[in-house]
């Protein structure tokens, strides 16, 4: 079984990655503190990461706002429900709002339009 989690999850990890890439490409640069040409581009890589992340982040926030939030039928507790399919962020249980879909099993393509 594929292990699946929460849509805002995935795209929260991505945001985190892009910092700790901008982290990583700034600290690339200190090593090149001899040709600072090469580690003022390494600097601006680092920082423009950094601010992709920000932008991400801005955006699943707003994004969070605008979802449906439920409470999981499982674990009790409040999650959120972004697109037609998604897991509960706590307890990883598949979760529809879709009656043509209760009952049949988790797949992250009904998320698609093309898919029926």
């Amino acid at each position: 079984m594929p292990k699946y989690s929460s849509k805002i999850n995935k795209i929260r990890t991505f945001a985190l990655s892009l910092i700790f890439i901008g982290f990583f490409v700034m600290y690339g640069g200190i090593y090149f503190h001899n040709h600072p040409i090469i580690m003022a581009v390494l600097m601006l890589f680092g920082f423009i990461f950094i601010i992709a992340s920000t932008i991400v982040y801005f955006w699943i926030g707003m994004l969070s706002t605008k979802t449906i939030q439920v409470v999981c039928p499982s674990c009790g507790k409040p999650t959120k429900i972004l697109g037609k399919v998604d897991m509960c962020i706590h307890c990883r249980e598949p979760l529809t709002l879709d009656k043509g879909l209760e009952g049949k099993e988790f797949d992250e393509k009904y998320n698609k339009k093309s898919t029926k």
